[in-house]
């Protein structure tokens, strides 16, 4: 099944996305493709270097005539983001991903696909593979670590790149060009507790929430997807408060940059108030539905009866941990004012989790305002505070402020309109690209950021569009043409 992808065209692109499916490569654990980077560089007779975050960067000569070029940077990171059905079976640190051709598309088999950012990485290696193609002095930068840090971008040196220019290709919208982007600020909230006897006479339930589509959590934020951690501490709340329930259990999210879509708990509840439980969850479940039925048509919320635990949340640290839950802010927190339809700030409620003796919760804030950015820092610490809890922050990592006169962007505005007729759109992103880490690194590169179109990324819907890889494909290789002479 996987092979036929290797049929598409452009079958250089393809060919090198089929490898890399083949390689697990989840976040902090990339050390085989990075070895996969590093011998295709050596093979060539390309000056290869891995530097000391585990980045490789490969540099290729300008083809002849076209030395006097600005040096060209291709970038895109090397990891994937592990998300998957929780009905399949798959180890995202030793399985390759499976790839179906689904019409238009090409998607994976219950788990994310690794388009993101596969297909970028793909098309710098075809170019770099590349005998026919014109351009001027080429390098390469393959981070790792994009998804869950930026460690890679982080710890990237100084003096090690020479370019003038760089493509990062790690956008998901084909005919789109990318001038700024967001940056980021990770929390990390705990509770410690105390595990109390569960009484005599109690009986226990798991209530799960699943269905929910999930996501990109900056690209997909807008669209106001339902969060799993959200809706279940809702039934918590009224649990605990309205019948006597306690918690034993939570286990919900996982990534920051992922909007959970399955969360479960482990109430222990008074017997005699079973089928008041049973009632509850079932009215909640008609009442998220309604809600949120135009995005998430296939919410589901299960309750099964299972055998009662040893052991509970004390319950004044339930009580803190359930007022710091539902009034965690979620979602978008102020749309852009310069640019319409872009989200400005936003966070989202990634994972909580329990298990001995502590509640963890992260979240993950991104703005493409620093100032807002830290407000939202500041929100979160008196919230939590107030709650109980204990929070710091970690991962902060700047935006990218778009430079709208980019020679580039110029560039790339003029070969696409003559490719395909119409300008492209430019547009800032609300996501967390490298662009704004390594642009602090080199701060005179002169960025953008585009790809083709992928769907769904972060979650195992995701897809990308097999035509659109071809437009990407011609759009770059015309563009290499094109850069612009060193003065």
């Amino acid at each position: 099944m996987s092979k036929q992808i290797k049929d598409l065209n452009p079958a250089l692109i393809w060919k090198f996305f089929y490898d890399l499916t083949q390689i697990p490569r989840p976040s902090k654990k990339e050390g085989e493709a990075v070895e996969y980077v590093k011998k295709f560089g050596e093979d060539r007779n390309l000056e290869t270097i891995v530097d000391k975050a585990g980045n490789v960067i490969i540099k290729k000569p300008a083809t002849p005539g076209m030395e006097n070029r600005k040096v060209l940077l291709l970038q895109g990171h090397l990891d994937i983001v592990p998300q998957k059905n929780s009905d399949k079976v798959h180890d995202f640190e030793k399985d390759p991903v499976e790839t179906v051709i689904d019409g238009e598309w090409v998607r994976a088999n219950g788990t994310t696909l690794g388009a993101d950012n596969g297909i970028g990485v793909a098309a710098a290696l075809a170019v770099l593979d590349s005998d026919d193609l014109v351009h001027g002095p080429l390098e390469a930068l393959f981070t790792i670590d994009e998804e869950s840090g930026m460690t890679g971008a982080f710890g990237l040196e100084k003096g090690v790149l020479n370019a003038d220019i760089m493509l990062n290709m790690d956008s998901e919208d084909e005919g789109e060009l990318y001038v700024g982007c967001a940056g980021g600020l990770d929390a990390n909230i705990s509770y410690s507790y105390q595990e109390v006897p569960v009484p005599a006479g109690y009986s226990a339930f798991i209530i799960k929430i699943s269905g929910l589509k999930g996501g990109h959590s900056g690209l997909d934020i807008v669209l106001g997807r339902g969060n799993a951690n959200k809706l279940l501490f809702r039934i918590i709340k009224h649990a605990v408060k309205e019948l006597d329930a306690a918690i034993s259990h939570v286990d919900g999210g996982g990534l920051r940059n992922a909007i959970p879509r399955e969360s479960e708990a482990h109430l222990v509840i008074p017997g005699g108030r079973e089928d008041d439980l049973i009632s509850a969850v079932n009215r909640l479940e008609r009442i998220f539905k309604n809600e949120l039925f135009a995005v998430e048509p296939d919410l589901n919320i299960s309750i099964e009866k299972r055998n009662a635990p040893t052991s509970m949340i004390d319950p004044e640290t339930s009580r803190r941990l359930i007022n710091g839950i539902i009034a965690c802010p979620n979602g978008v927190m102020r749309m852009s004012n310069s640019m319409q339809g872009l989200v400005e700030t936003s966070t989202n409620l990634a994972s909580v989790n329990t298990g001995k003796g502590e509640a963890t919760i992260k979240c993950l804030m991104r703005s493409s305002v620093d100032s807002s950015r830290d407000e939202l820092a500041g929100m979160m610490e008196s919230l939590f505070s107030l709650a109980g809890a204990d929070i710091n922050f970690s991962g902060a990592y700047p935006g990218w402020k778009p430079d709208m006169d980019s020679e580039i962007l110029q560039v790339m505005r003029n070969v696409y309109n003559e490719l395909y007729g119409k300008i492209p759109e430019i547009k800032a992103i609300h996501a967390g690209l490298e662009c704004g880490l390594i642009g602090g690194a080199y701060p005179k590169l002169d960025m953008i950021s585009f790809g083709p179109t992928i769907r769904y990324p972060h979650s195992p819907d995701e897809k990308v569009h097999i035509e659109s890889v071809e437009k990407f494909w011609v759009f770059l290789v015309e563009t290499l043409k094109n850069i612009p002479v060193k003065q």
